[in-house]
């Protein structure tokens, strides 16, 4: 029977620096890993550290603190990707972590998942920035809506919002994932989003018969008050909003959920806890009604340039005398 030590980690980013955040988020697995856990999750774009400043400034106000972001993000691969790599190969640690990946001069919400031996398995893009996430990143494609194998079992990956789109969410289930890592920004949108965040993964469990592993960030009091320094906010829209949890595959909390500070909460996944709930409602099997309902999934990577060669045309001719030709009809 397969039992994978899980870990989902409530974490404050170093503020503006994607070194500082890369080396605490390395220091951070290493820990895991030393503590016998097998499988980690991380906050969305806690390297270098998620945008605040985008949800209480106006975009004509936002310059300087995208540029700011822009200049700390990751590009992948990169000496940061490496450093939570070899993090990973260290501990012997499966981990899915958010980022700010920079592409060019595109941001993107990405979510990178290491395996135990270090190697990037998966790189993906949030498929539809929220709200005022539109004036920060570009939007990813559908390479990234599939369970990756891993050395800890099958895991699929979606942050915050994308939990709101059931199509998305159902090409996970479809894909047989065991372990759901699910990420959100944390120190963000006050009680109420705590909330909706329990709905959120909750239900998915519920519907994938997976765990979900849960991860938001934490803005501690310093931080929150540089944020409202460099912005002119206040401070309520950058306050509470957490709710790092492990859920069952019947939808139950495992573990007291962290609603505040920095922490950790590790738990057992017991694999047979899935096929107990599969045997009840499997909705990528028995479950599922796929001559009435299905989905089309198109996961081709999104090029920017498509090439088309003019190719030589050849001209049938016939002669007329011996001193010309014309096109054969």
């Amino acid at each position: 029977m397969t039992v994978v030590k899980a870990a989902a980690v409530q974490l404050s980013p170093v503020l503006y620096s994607r070194e500082g955040t890369v080396g605490k988020v390395a220091q951070k697995i290493i820990e895991l890993g030393r503590q016998g856990v097998q499988f980690a999750t991380f906050p969305e774009t806690v390297v270098p550290y998620y945008p605040y400043f985008s949800f209480v400034q106006r975009p004509f106000e936002m310059g300087a603190e995208s540029l700011r972001l822009l200049e700390q993000s990751v590009t992948v691969p990169s000496a940061a990707t490496h450093a939570i790599g070899d993090a990973c190969k260290q501990a012997g640690m499966v981990a899915s972590i958010g980022v700010n990946e920079r592409n060019g001069g595109t941001l993107y919400n990405t979510q990178l998942l290491f395996d135990a031996d270090g190697t990037l398995i998966q790189r993906r893009r949030k498929i539809s920035p929220t709200y005022h996430e539109r004036m920060i990143w570009g939007q990813g494609d559908g390479s990234g809506l599939h369970a990756v194998d891993s050395a800890v079992g099958r895991i699929g990956q979606l942050a915050c919002w994308e939990h709101y789109n059931p199509l998305a969410r159902y090409a996970l289930m479809a894909d047989g994932e065991q372990i759901h890592s699910a990420m959100y920004p944390g120190s963000f949108g006050g009680d109420l989003f705590s909330e909706q965040i329990q709905v959120n993964i909750r239900q998915h469990a519920l519907e994938s018969a997976c765990f979900v592993v849960n991860a938001t960030a934490w803005l501690d009091a310093d931080q929150q008050a540089r944020i409202m320094q460099d912005t002119g906010c206040p401070i309520s829209p950058i306050s509470s909003g957490c709710f790092t949890a492990i859920i069952s595959p019947s939808g139950e909390l495992i573990g007291e959920p962290l609603r505040s500070g920095e922490g950790v909460l590790i738990a057992d996944l017991d694999f047979h806890l899935i096929d107990e709930r599969k045997r009840k409602m499997d909705s990528r099997g028995h479950y599922s009604r796929p001559e009435l309902l299905s989905l089309l999934i198109d996961r081709t990577p999104v090029a920017y340039v498509h090439e088309r060669r003019a190719q030589p045309i050849s001209v049938a001719v016939e002669e007329v005398d011996d001193h010309c030709a014309v096109p054969a009809q």
